[in-house]
Order: C-alpha cells, then structure tokens, then sequence
C-alpha cells in the first residue's frame, strides 16, 4: 500500500537451512525495516522430501484472489552437493500465509531436466502460464569438487500447478568461462519482454536481456543498469535481481556478495 512493499526473502539458519518469511520497507526510507515476518510462511519440507534441506522464494503471482509464490526447493546428495525442484505454495489472506499445494514439487527433474529446476519467473498470458527458469545443463568433476552447469529454459501451463518442460533453452553461456545463470526475472514490456538474471564466471554479476516473443532472447548485459561497486557489502557479488515499477521509477532489488550473506 501508497510506498510500503512486502519482499519476501529466504533466511539461513546456522545450518545452513533457508526458510522464506518477509520483510516490509517504504520506498521513501528502504534503509529503515518497518515489520518481519514473526515466523516463515514457507518451511522446510518434511523428511524425504524435495525440499527437506531448504526453501528459496522465486516470484509471487496473483490469480484472482490467491497468491501463487513459487519456490526452490533443496535435497542434499551423496555424489555432487545438492539437487533443486520448484514448489508452489498458495496464499488465500493475502500473502500473511500460505499453504504448499503438495508435499512433492510443481517441477522436478525429468527428460527434459534431468539434473535440477529451480529459481523460477512467471508471467499469466491469455490463460497461458508462462515460467522461465534455470535447468542443470550437466554436472563435472573439478580440482575442489564437482562443479554445476546450468542456464536458463521455458516451460508452460494452463493452471499454474501443472507444467510441461519444453527443452528450450533461452538464456545460455556466452563462453567457456560462464558456467551458472541464477534468478531470471522477466518482465512484459510495449514491444515485448525483458530479463534481469545473474550469470556467474569468476562472481555473479547482474545481466539482461530482451526478446519479442518470450523465447528467443538476446543478452544485453552492458544495459542491466547497475554494476558490482567500488568497495562495500556488493563489491565482489551481485546476484538474485528483481525489478518492479512504482511511482514512475524502476527499482532493482539484489544480493551482494557470498550468496546475500552481507545483504
């Protein structure tokens, strides 16, 4: 409401364990945190489950009265670190709570997919749900362990819940020394879409990209509009963007350096 926003975010515990809750800020004074969430609205999955290890919040998409957030759901594994699934959860108070449509995810690994999902971005279009998100490309031994692969494909539904991969991938390496893109972020724009991501080489830095038809992209990271700072809290990172509109600017929310450690 007027200047105030809810953001959701993912905490760490000392374990290492994410759980997603929310924070309140007024655009008019964002340094200054009017309200947290008392407890998570999403928790970790029960034993066994895709999401046991941790949640990480995606987007937040209203439908009619309901708030749809998608989420990252994490297993720890024995061979490589971890494996990611998207869940969902629903919001019928408007977004004070929210219950998981099912203790399995929305996405999982598959033929299309067949190493990760997770960090997804989606848009309602015509009675289409439309969601971009990031797919394991492959895994590989290296010096300090197995190091991930992973860009970002496409995926669609007719009611949000269930989902059919298409093997398309939108956002992939430029070269040899980008192996990992985090958190799309795709707006509709007049003549088309665009999209704030993280892509990682040595650090994550923030990129962009454009497309008129939402499948074929073209990057244009020299204009993400923001850039790692001299000194500070994001100095060597910037990673996880979010953009949104108010009062006639755009805002672009990130995390800085060892994965939002230093906020």
């Amino acid at each position: 409401h007027d200047d105030v926003y809810r953001v959701y975010v993912s905490g760490r515990t000392e374990r290492n364990q994410a759980q997603i809750g929310y924070i309140e800020v007024d655009l008019e004074d964002p340094a200054k945190t009017l309200r947290v969430s008392g407890e998570p609205v999403i928790r970790l999955g029960g034993l066994g489950a895709h999401d046991e290890s941790g949640v990480t919040g995606a987007c937040v998409v209203r439908a009619g009265d309901r708030l749809y957030q998608y989420y990252t759901g994490w297993s720890l594994m024995t061979t490589v670190p971890f494996v990611f699934h998207i869940g969902l959860a629903i919001s019928e108070d408007g977004g004070e709570t929210f219950e998981k449509v099912s203790e399995g995810p929305v996405l999982g690994r598959s033929r299309m997919d067949p190493y990760l999902v997770a960090s997804p971005s989606v848009l309602i279009e015509d009675g289409t749900w439309r969601m971009w998100y990031v797919s394991g490309a492959r895994w590989e031994d290296a010096a300090d362990g197995p190091k991930h692969y992973y860009h970002i494909r496409y995926a669609e539904s007719r009611d949000g819940i269930d989902w059919r991969p298409t093997g398309r991938v939108c956002i992939d390496f430029l070269g040899a020394e980008e192996y990992a893109f985090g958190r799309p972020m795709v707006r509709k724009i007049s003549d088309g879409y665009e999209m704030w991501y993280c892509v990682r080489g040595d650090a994550y830095r923030i990129g962009y990209a454009r497309s008129t038809d939402g499948l074929t992209w073209t990057r244009l990271d020299d204009c993400a509009g923001v850039g790692a700072s001299g000194d500070g809290w994001d100095a060597q990172r910037q990673a996880y963007p979010f953009a949104f509109d108010h009062a006639g600017k755009t805002y672009l929310l990130s995390n800085g350096k060892d994965y939002g450690r230093t906020g």
